[in-house]
């Protein structure tokens, strides 16, 4: 299965997911969708930017170690991301400012507004997302992805693009050394 056809059957998961959730009862439907990838992954619970150290080099996460994505395609600290976009790449959502730790400077942490008025994450100016095929903590699993106009890319903590190709499980190193992307 290609990574496109991967990300469209989470996408349709987590889609029919919420639906059905939303038809359930009140007391069972909070639960449902929260076991959905972008149910989970908007929750501001344990709110953090973290720098963590990976095969990609130092990346961003949250407080529960899931990989932070820019989206190259966003206008500064404007998000150009909603819809299914916002469905494959749930924005990192926050009421106030998380933390910072692990080479993650405090000031550089901001909260942006959406167009549908939530406060989203934002580092060194660029709108934070995570990737609905990251399934657990440490996956990577949307690095390089270009969809919806541009592509994705796991953030240093000094708040830019990383731009180089996540090592496989079998040791052979990536062809690149890291390099950043500002934009």
């Amino acid at each position: 299965m290609t990574r496109k056809q991967l990300t469209t059957a989470v996408a349709s998961i987590g889609v029919i997911a919420l639906v059905v959730a939303g038809c359930g009862s009140s007391g069972g439907g909070k639960s449902s969708a929260s076991s959905t990838p972008a149910a989970a992954a908007s929750s501001s619970t344990a709110a953090a930017v973290n720098g963590t150290t990976t095969s990609l080099g130092k990346i961003i996460t949250n407080g529960q170690g899931r990989t932070l994505y820019l989206f190259a395609g966003d206008s500064g600290p404007t998000s150009m991301c909603s819809g299914a976009c916002a469905t494959n790449w749930p924005p990192y959502l926050a009421t106030k400012k998380p933390a910072g730790g692990g080479g993650v400077s405090a000031g550089s942490i901001t909260l942006v507004k959406r167009a549908d008025g939530k406060t989203q994450v934002a580092l060194g100016g660029h709108p934070l997302y995570y990737f609905a095929g990251d399934q657990a903590s440490g996956q990577m699993n949307g690095q390089g992805v270009d969809e919806f106009g541009a592509k994705w890319w796991a953030v240093a903590p000094s708040g830019t693009s990383v731009m180089a190709a996540a090592k496989s499980s079998g040791g052979s190193s990536s062809s690149s050394s890291g390099s950043s992307y500002a934009y």
